[in-house]
């Protein structure tokens, strides 16, 4: 019998719950698991049974460089093969980002993704969020950062990634306001590069004295 993948352990216990069956269906590069369950209702009652399944992804950390000196954030852009098919533009504007490995640290990660997606160095980091991004249908958990760099005079160009993953991304280098402007525009059409840049909008002061 094939070992059961460890991108996608059995779910575990919690109080109430009760799994009648825990399959892997899918084991590619993202498991999915169906799980057939009831668990006690806030009133007392048991649940109706249900079945979901659920697209083990793991975690993955983003990070949203921030010049203080220039008063400038970078972000990234990138073709996304599901924001066309859900109707959005194929090209994201996003925070760099990437899945950790089994075990990898989180801050390690950010700072590892970084360098290989806008050829920055971070000088420091600071915690922005730990986050679920579908809690509905999987269980990708994203670690936030906020990470002090210094732009060079001419800011980084070109295409950055990894080219054995595919990887083909374009740096934008835009003044903190220009960014903030995005999100009142509707423009910023991700969960994790808007969360970042909101939590800038309300630190930005804080980070422009302690990060000097």
């Amino acid at each position: 019998m094939k070992a059961r993948s460890p991108k996608a352990p059995p779910i575990p216990a919690h109080p109430g719950l009760d799994v009648q069956a825990d399959e892997v269906v899918w084991d590619g590069r993202f498991p999915v698991q169906r799980v057939r369950f009831t668990y006690q209702r806030f009133d007392g009652a048991r649940s109706a049974e249900l079945t979901w399944e659920l697209w083990r992804r793991g975690r993955g950390v983003a990070v949203l460089p921030y010049d203080p000196a220039a008063d400038a954030v970078v972000l990234i852009e990138q073709f996304r093969l599901p924001a066309l098919a859900a109707g959005f533009p194929g090209i994201m504007t996003e925070c760099p980002a990437g899945l950790l490995e089994l075990g990898e640290d989180p801050e390690a990660a950010a700072w590892r993704e970084l360098e290989e997606e806008t050829g920055l160095r971070p000088e420091r980091m600071e915690v922005i969020s730990r986050t679920m991004l579908m809690q509905g249908g999987c269980d990708e958990v994203m670690f936030l950062y906020a990470a002090r760099v210094t732009l060079p005079e001419a800011a980084a160009t070109g295409t950055h990634g990894l080219v054995h993953e595919g990887e083909d991304i374009r740096v934008l280098v835009l003044p903190a306001e220009e960014a903030f402007a995005l999100l009142d525009q509707h423009r910023i059409e991700n969960a994790t590069a808007g969360l970042c840049l909101w939590w800038l909008r309300h630190h930005r002061a804080r980070l422009r004295q302690e990060w000097a």
